[in-house]
């Protein structure tokens, strides 16, 4: 198979892994010999916003690939910095780390919104631009969702259900869900406040 890439570089936080970015990782695969996913928020606290940890995502999103797929697809973690000019920097380093000399790099994703400015930071990598996928899934309202109970099946393969399946028997998921509920009930009521 010819393929246009070395590597294509995927960046995201993937909280949780669904079917739009699925579709992301199937398409590069088309076009690159290997898939770099760069795993945004990678450090080791959990909040509302990242409640999985960098290798819970891996395995979430390897889960949902087969064994030839899965070999092909490479992660780096990217811890959050905010500044984009060292994000920026960080990002290049770690692919440059997992990457052979002189491979071919490029860049997947679309321009979703406000939040998909970073994908101008790379002029050296070819960009390989998508139309909105899937309904365009956001993870916000999916998050949102789940801490409220619910796993939306429509939005996920089945290697990301099981895993959030399993995520909620845990003690951490009873932690998180209880902060948003508190945080959502406190904005509620500061809501009614204001009228």
């Amino acid at each position: 198979m010819n393929y246009t890439f070395d590597y294509l570089v995927f960046i995201g936080r993937f909280q949780p892994f669904h079917l739009a970015h699925m579709q992301t990782i199937n398409i590069a695969l088309q076009h690159s010999r290997n898939v770099i996913l760069a795993l945004g928020s990678a450090q080791n606290e959990r909040n509302i916003k990242n409640p999985f940890l960098a290798s819970e995502r891996e395995a979430m999103i390897l889960s949902n690939f087969s064994p030839e797929d899965q070999a092909r697809i490479k992660f780096v973690e990217v811890i959050d910095v905010y500044n984009d000019e060292k994000w920026q920097k960080l990002v290049k380093s770690l692919v440059n780390q997992a990457i052979e000399p002189n491979a071919k790099v490029g860049l997947i994703g679309h321009f979703k919104d406000d939040s998909s400015y970073y994908l101008k930071f790379f002029p050296e990598w070819e960009m390989v631009e998508l139309e909105s996928l899937k309904g365009a899934i956001s993870a916000t309202p999916l998050r949102e969702a789940y801490y409220r109970g619910e796993i939306i099946e429509s939005a996920f393969p089945l290697g990301t259900r099981e895993f959030l399946q399993k995520f909620q028997n845990t003690s951490t998921y009873q932690q998180l869900q209880h902060k948003y509920l508190t945080q959502d009930q406190t904005n509620l009521e500061e809501s009614q406040v204001n009228f």
